[in-house]
């Protein structure tokens, strides 16, 4: 409980880094989430095509480097998350009621998004709604946090200024730290914490009126070398975590990262069509109607409404095109499609370029049934109603007898199993 390493200028350096991780985290989930609801007006870049492969991977793969930083920011910390007294006063209840949000906020934030990824969800409350505004609850609380610490932050944020000549933690009472310097002053707090303290680290009870020692010469040069070999080894440790959770999940998002993917819940190039697959048609329920023989697909524009078999769509040519396939638990994959443009379509019904579209599944349960899509994705000549992937019929789990492929967009809005294509405005 002792550790060198719990000290003000640990919690700072920790802090910076679930600073970053945490902004990056809510920037990126701000554009997902805007991608899935956007506001009145909003338009989104279809270039480049694996943007949103890169913010959502970025965003888990940040969510999950927080996890081994949170640990390692509290286990810094801890002295002062049970400091007695706990409260001092209507201020610093204030203060300690707003780290409770915030760390409380964060392991929620963190766990639910880590299972999130497997799409597991034992929990009675909708996952993507609760997630949003739980994301403003947290950095809200951390912006609190940075503001009621900022004389520490900015006292300790220089590691020369940090520590004496020799390595020593250099103890500032003018900044309001609540980690007292315990490490070789045989001092701890009062109370059941202090006893806890004292046990945890095998040390004697020590009277407060008892002088601290003051080393110094060889014997504070001796300490100073037992404090930076533990300050190393336990970032060292820090970012041995941090980089070995990143590389083993990694894979499902990165190709360069592909060999180290161990963790993680999807493999690159695993499934039908050589692509994983999220929701099943079985799942979806659509095992019948997705393979009726009478299947059409049904387009309809201001004036003119039509109706196309599957032959029919291929008879109006098809197009290739390179996409990824990027989902919002974070994997993704290149892949080759085959289909008919979208904007080829809604030509056919004299839809007037720039229309904003709704499209239609043939499942009939799920929050993503029916799908908007913006003019700019409607007019991208790479938008396909897709009947081929990657040189084959597209299977029934990726969308047979046709499914949507618009660049820079989550998978949940690549609607699958197809069975209308509404001309809006």
């Amino acid at each position: 409980m002792a550790s060198p390493n719990r000290n003000a200028r640990s919690a700072v350096v920790l802090g910076r880094l679930l600073g970053i991780a945490f902004l990056i985290c809510f920037g990126t989930g701000l554009y997902s989430h805007l991608l899935q609801d956007p506001l009145p007006g909003m338009h989104f870049a279809t270039r480049p095509v694996r943007l949103y492969q890169f913010t959502q991977g970025l965003h888990i793969t940040a969510g999950i480097a927080i996890i081994p930083l949170l640990l390692a920011k509290l286990n810094t910390v801890m002295p002062a998350l049970a400091q007695d007294p706990p409260v001092r006063g209507a201020l610093h209840l204030l203060e300690r009621l707003s780290i409770a949000v915030f760390v409380s906020a964060a392991i929620v934030q963190v766990g639910t998004g880590l299972v999130n990824t497997f799409q597991w969800y034992p929990w009675p409350f909708p996952f993507r709604q609760v997630h949003f505004a739980l994301s403003f609850v947290l950095i809200g609380s951390l912006a609190i946090h940075i503001g009621t610490k900022l004389p520490i932050i900015v006292r300790y944020w220089r590691a020369r200024d940090s520590y004496d000549a020799d390595g020593r933690f250099v103890h500032d009472d003018t900044v309001g730290s609540e980690l007292p310097e315990y490490h070789g002053t045989g001092t701890y707090p009062r109370g059941i914490t202090g006893r806890v303290m004292r046990w945890a680290d095998g040390a004697e009870p020590r009277r407060a009126s008892m002088p601290s020692p003051s080393p110094s010469g060889s014997s504070g040069a001796a300490d100073g070398r037992r404090e930076r070999i533990a300050r190393r080894g336990f970032f060292t440790g820090v970012a041995a975590a941090t980089a070995g959770v990143v590389v083993l999940t990694a894979g499902q998002s990165s190709k360069l990262a592909e060999p180290f993917n161990v963790f993680a819940p999807r493999k690159r190039g695993l499934g039908p069509n050589g692509l994983p697959v999220n929701r099943t048609a079985r799942a979806a329920g659509v095992l019948a109607t997705a393979t009726a023989a009478d299947w059409t697909l049904t387009v309809a524009g201001p004036a003119v409404t039509r109706t196309f078999s599957r032959a029919e769509l291929v008879a109006l040519g098809t197009a290739e095109a390179a996409l990824p396939i990027s989902c919002v638990e974070g994997w993704s994959q290149m892949a080759r499609w085959k289909g008919v443009r979208m904007r080829d379509l809604l030509a056919a019904v004299q839809a007037a370029p720039g229309s904003h579209v709704r499209v239609t599944s043939l499942e009939r349960h799920g929050g993503y049934r029916i799908m908007d899509m913006g003019p700019e994705y409607a007019s991208d000549p790479t938008t396909l109603v897709a009947l081929e992937l990657n040189g084959a019929t597209l299977d029934l789990d990726h969308g047979f007898p046709a499914r949507i492929i618009a660049p820079g967009r989550p998978g949940v809005l690549q609607t699958k199993w197809i069975e209308r294509i509404e001309v809006l405005s």
